[in-house]
């Protein structure tokens, strides 16, 4: 170990040089403790502070090189270095006079100069700041005298409420609210009941909370959660939504979602978030259940419980939220479902609640993650139930029949064991008999519901058809009648055909049909009710002439489109189901002749096709429902929450949009009402018959329509995917000829195109296709691979040894189909004028490559002979061995024949590329001209 200081500086001196900036430090330091001339101990110090400053250690680097100036006032390095500290740690000020102090002693050194004006350039800017936070203080303060004195003129309040809700959004602005008493300031807009200032108080604080967690938890104690609920519970639409989007900014903020952003040590001062996160929760429950909470208060209550209990991704293993909600709330969730808005006892509801709370239940029982907890979540509801069935009391057990009927709305195979309880069904069925309104109004509902289950229609058919009919006829109540019919319906297409149900309607299904029709265009009907008539079109749409009537009745089709708006899962599925049967999109099942014979003879009832299922029918009703805007309606269905929206669903529309763009003349109709944009999410996610549908659809668009327009921005790249999956032989040939054509059209747009096509491994399929004895086929894939040896990533893919790409090229050049043979020379045409490799490898590909590229020469198609000459171009310009091979060949004379030819406007680029040829021959001297020779 040394002890001569010098020797250190100078061993500090290399490591520092060799930027080991710790063997530096460790050097100067040593010999700082061994020093003891001042002189020296001045160097050491400024050179330590060097290190400090590499490391970004500016404080020390600051005090090292303060040491130095101590020993050395005009230590320039010394002070330049403190400066360069003082300036990284803000100081202004103080890294201007040591830096003004250098520019003194050196005035003609750039570095000072320049320093000095950057520094006092940032120090006005700093200044001006200043002056700036000052002034956007007492604007903050004169907003909230404008809002809080009622002789402020109005559109100077509207003004300052707009300019508050602004400000609150941005992370400076919300710390100046915040640190200027605007908490407290808000709360008094809030408490003054205007609802424009509630709603410019609530909106701020909700911009205030997002993204910052220490804010948001300490907004949430001085406001109290109790007071932030009384808020959402209001009866005003717009100040609701506004206080639940803050709970919801707070919640993101407890759960730690939204966006990220990093406060300093605000982590260390936040409490632990569960504590708040149960606070919020339980509040939220006592909210369903209170009688003091508007219908709009319990919807938004209900759906923040849907948004922020389940786990978004389960494979997150706690579920403990869920677990503590059904612990803790799961029987007033089952009060909510449990009511009867028509009976004087309700709970203040809208159209939504009750459906809301079932798919709530819905998502606690999916969210579940093993029997024992479901099994509990049963016991829970079987118990709640029990506890409402009393015989002395109808009203009460008619609450029972509710809850039963809200959860087959929600986690049906739990429903369906609820209604296996002993005396449900017979319960349902005896209340349809009753005399009272309301009794039947309620079991009806059940029963419908119920009758999903094959098992349970069959108990109902049996009991209750009956029941239902006379119900339906004697009944003055539209709102009993409606359900009645949707009830008889739904039984009487339990069988999935026309048949059952005919029997069931007597004949008369175009008479129920225009009764529904009449409910729907009925505006003064509640929409609960209008919702029935929609179901009830679901089942009566199977009869072809139901269907041919409906699609005529255009302000039906509008109405049932306006309530497809409407978040509610069973109209989304039935107005989807009602469109399905009127464009025949079903699965059909081809009958085998034989055994329709064998059926007839045996007197068994045969299903024929109707008149109007016939093609020329089907058709004519796309056209009429694209007419009535069907697209527009599908892609808002297609927006729905995925707890609305099902697979099932999702299938079902996938299916209509297949249907209406079979027509190629209105692919371009179905793109300009958002038909494009809302097929992308349905080819991705949902059951696979519903993405193959919707990915088929996605190529009859992709494979006619300009990209740019039907599928524009990054959309386009979303689009390769599905039409990359149709490239499977699980797939039909259509789906797979039409996924060709749209790749094609995709792979001529752009090189960003082609990779992501290359990306989705689309290249092998589309190898294979070309082999395909199919002529379409082959030639749709030989045309997709003429567009994308335009990228490089491919064509190496080719100049690769150990594959049979090449090959396959030049083969398909010498098909007798022209089609082919003009996609095919196009792409050898690419491959050999991009990559000289590929030159002489054709030629070793196989023996006929000779043979093949003669015939394209001297072929009849122009387009064809051009790619052929433009080939041969190629190759003689790549090698003079490989033009001397094809000189000597039958080649010359063809490309003499071309070349001799007389000046042509339609051949003339055809002339050209064999004069090329023929010159380039000559610039080897493998030819002379002709007046040469």
């Amino acid at each position: 170990q040394m002890e001569d200081p010098i020797q250190l500086k100078e061993e500090g001196n290399k490591y520092f040089q060799a930027n080991d900036y710790e063997k530096a430090l460790q050097s100067y330091t040593q010999a700082i403790k061994l020093n003891k001339d001042k002189a020296l101990q001045a160097v050491l110090y400024r050179n330590r502070a060097a290190c400090f400053l590499k490391k970004e250690e500016y404080a020390k680097a600051a005090s090292d090189a303060s040491r130095a100036i101590d020993i050395n006032a005009s230590d320039i390095k010394a002070l330049y270095r403190r400066s360069q500290a003082l300036e990284k740690l803000g100081k202004l000020d103080q890294a201007f006079k040591d830096a003004q102090k250098c520019a003194t002693i050196e005035p003609r050194n750039k570095n000072f100069q320049e320093t000095l004006r950057r520094l006092g350039a940032n120090i006005q800017e700093k200044v001006n700041a200043g002056g700036a936070v000052l002034e956007s203080q007492s604007k903050v303060q004169k907003m909230f005298e404008i809002l809080l004195d009622e002789n402020s003129d109005k559109e100077k309040r509207e003004k300052a409420a707009n300019n508050l809700i602004v400000l609150g959004r941005e992370e400076a602005g919300a710390e100046r609210i915040f640190q200027n008493n605007g908490v407290n300031l808000l709360l008094q807009l809030i408490e003054t009941k205007n609802p424009e200032l509630i709603l410019a108080a609530v909106r701020t604080l909700s911009g205030m909370c997002t993204g910052h967690k220490a804010r948001a938890t300490a907004i949430l104690h001085y406001l109290g959660i109790d007071s932030i609920c009384m808020w959402m519970s209001v009866d005003n639409e717009e100040i609701s939504l506004a206080v639940c989007n803050l709970l919801q900014s707070i919640t993101d903020c407890l759960l730690g979602q939204g966006k990220e952003e990093h406060h300093g040590k605000e982590e260390a001062v936040v409490l632990d978030t569960k504590k708040d996160l149960k606070m919020i929760t339980m509040r939220l429950l006592d909210m369903l259940v209170s009688k003091k909470v508007s219908g709009q208060g319990r919807d938004r209550a209900l759906n923040l419980l849907n948004k922020n209990i389940p786990r978004k991704d389960l494979k997150d293993h706690d579920n403990s939220r869920t677990i503590f909600v059904i612990d803790n709330g799961l029987k007033k969730i089952l009060k909510v479902v449990g009511q009867i808005p028509e009976m004087p006892d309700c709970l203040p509801l809208t159209e939504n609640t009750q459906l809301t709370a079932s798919v709530l239940l819905n998502k606690l029982y999916d969210d579940l993650r093993c029997d024992p907890e479901r099994d509990n979540y049963r016991v829970i509801c079987e118990e709640y139930i029990k506890s409402k069935i009393d015989p002395q009391n109808m009203d009460k057990t008619l609450h029972a029949i509710q809850i039963v009927s809200g959860v087959l709305q929600g986690p049906f195979d739990l429903g369906n064991k609820l209604l296996g309880m002993k005396g449900v069904m017979e319960m349902m069925v005896a209340l349809c008999g009753s005399e009272r309104e309301i009794d039947q109004l309620v079991a009806v509902e059940a029963l419908i519901h119920a009758s999903t289950k094959l098992s349970r229609a069959t108990f109902i058919i049996s009991n209750g058809v009956n029941l239902l009919k006379e119900i339906y006829k004697k009944t003055k109540n539209e709102k009993i009648k409606i359900r009645a019919l949707v009830g008889l319906c739904k039984l009487g297409s339990a069988g999935g055909t026309d048949y059952g149900l005919r029997q069931f309607a007597e004949g008369s299904t175009e008479k129920l049909a225009r009764q529904c029709r009449k409910w729907l265009c009925n505006t003064t009907i509640d929409a609960r009710t209008r919702k029935w008539a929609v179901e009830g079109m679901s089942y009566l749409t199977l009869d072809a002439d139901v269907k041919d009537d409906f699609v005529e009745d255009e302000p039906a089709l509008k109405a049932m489109f306006d309530l497809a708006k409407t978040s509610d899962k069973t109209i989304l599925y039935s107005v989807a189901s009602a469109l399905v049967n009127c464009t025949n999109s079903y699965d059909t099942k081809e009958l085998v002749p034989e055994l329709v014979q064998l059926a007839k003879f045996s007197k068994q009832h045969v299903p024929e096709e109707h008149p109007k299922d016939k093609k020329d029918f089907v058709v004519k009703r796309v056209k009429r429902l694209l007419k009535a805007g069907v697209v527009s309606a599908l892609a808002c269905m297609v927006k729905a929450d995925s707890a609305i929206l099902t697979d099932q669903s999702k299938e079902l529309i996938a299916r209509v949009f297949l249907a209406l763009c079979e027509d190629p003349k209105d692919r371009g109709t179905i793109v300009a009402q958002g038909g494009g944009k809302a097929l992308i999410p349905l080819a991705v996610e949902g059951t696979e018959v519903g993405k193959i549908k919707a990915s088929h659809a996605l190529a009859k668009i992709a494979a006619i329509s300009n990209p740019d327009i039907a599928f524009p921005g990054e959309r386009v790249y979303e689009v390769v995917r599905p039409l990359v999956s149709l490239l499977n032989t699980e797939r039909d040939g259509l789906q797979n000829y039409e996924a060709l054509l749209g790749l094609t059209n995709f792979s001529g747009r752009s090189d960003k195109l082609r990779q992501k096509i290359v990306k989705e491994k689309a290249l092998p399929d589309i190898e294979n296709y070309m082999f395909e004895n199919h002529d379409q086929l082959r030639q749709a894939a030989t045309e997709c691979m003429c567009n994308l040896v335009v990228s490089k990533e491919v064509q190496e893919r080719f100049v690769a040894d150990g594959n049979d790409r090449l090959k396959l090229v030049v083969l398909l050049c010498g098909e007798d189909d022209e089609k082919v043979q003009v996609a095919a020379a196009g792409a050898l045409a690419m491959l050999t004028a991009a990559q000289k490799k590929l030159c002489s490898k054709m030629t070793q590909v196989t023996t006929q490559w000779l043979e093949i590229l003669q015939r394209l020469c001297l072929h009849d198609n122009m387009e064809v002979q051009h790619r052929g000459l433009v080939i041969a171009f190629n190759l003689i310009s790549a090698d003079k061995e490989l033009a001397k091979k094809l000189v000597e060949s039958e080649l010359l004379e063809i490309l003499t024949y071309v070349g001799k030819q007389e000046d042509h406007p339609k051949k003339q680029h055809i002339i050209n590329v064999a004069r090329d040829c023929l010159t380039k021959c000559m610039d080897y001297q493998l030819i002379k001209p002709f007046s040469q020779a």
